[in-house]
């Protein structure tokens, strides 16, 4: 079983990768909505959320961790590896490793939450992977809730993100990492407001793509149960009036949400 944790339910994005990619495996999803916003709090208290929800997918047979918050990943991925004795997979580096083969004009776009952001995590593993690039970084605070109420095709969606990425397409990048497991809901209106010759990089299909080729050479993690056996679970701490609403916008199906 894959457990993917996740402050939200951004993360989503990442079990619908799983679920087409790798059909063979259950799922355990955990979304953190009752201690919202992860973005305004402070490291120490991010760590100890996401050790506490790691904890739950392995107590309930997760074999596998996904960190499905880039929040979380920049700030806890260290801890949870140090703790759990199992792979534990983060969207970053996969993420950076694609935006950096891409990149043609070595001109690399981020936009992310401010914790994110403030990391400096992403520019700093292109920096490592491809020094000669340039690097051009946004904090976008109102994406995720926006995403989460379900404003997805609403005009003041639309304004904030002309105004987010208004600086950012002056820069010119080529590519831009959507560093926010919530953007790709987003990603049609990213993409005609930054300029259709910039290649976007999903992190959410990155990390999977990349838990794939893990599982080709761990056989021993391969499950043993046949197809019909594979069951998903989608567990979160809290739920408001849209929360089951927008989970089935991006799962592209509908779905029942269960409270931990």
């Amino acid at each position: 079983m894959i457990g993917i944790v996740d402050s939200s339910i951004g993360g989503l994005t990442i079990a619908r990768e799983a679920e087409q990619l790798l059909p063979e495996h259950s799922l355990l999803y955990l979304g953190d909505i009752a201690r919202l916003p992860y973005d305004r709090q402070d490291p120490a208290t991010i760590v100890k959320y996401s050790i506490e929800n790691t904890q739950f997918l392995v107590d309930n047979g997760a074999k596998i961790i996904i960190i499905g918050c880039n929040s979380t990943a920049s700030i806890a991925t260290e801890t949870i590896r140090q703790t759990f004795d199992i792979p534990v997979f983060e969207i970053i580096h996969p993420t950076v490793q694609k935006a950096v083969k891409v990149s043609h004009h070595e001109r690399i776009g981020i936009i992310g939450t401010r914790a994110t952001i403030s990391s400096n995590i992403y520019s700093n593993a292109v920096k490592n992977s491809r020094p000669e690039c340039k690097v051009f970084q946004k904090a976008c605070p109102l994406l995720v809730p926006l995403v989460d109420e379900g404003w997805i095709a609403k005009k003041e969606t639309k304004m904030i993100l002309k105004k987010y990425l208004y600086g950012l397409k002056n820069q010119q990048p080529d590519t831009l990492i959507l560093a926010c497991t919530h953007y790709p809901m987003l990603k049609q209106l990213i993409q005609s407001r930054i300029g259709k010759k910039v290649t976007l990089i999903d992190s959410s299909i990155e990390v999977v793509k990349h838990v794939k080729r893990y599982l080709k050479n761990a056989p021993e993690l391969l499950p043993a149960e046949n197809f019909s056996q594979v069951k998903h679970r989608y567990v979160v701490t809290g739920l408001t009036e849209t929360t089951e609403y927008v989970a089935s916008q991006i799962l592209k199906r509908p779905i029942q949400l269960q409270l931990a």
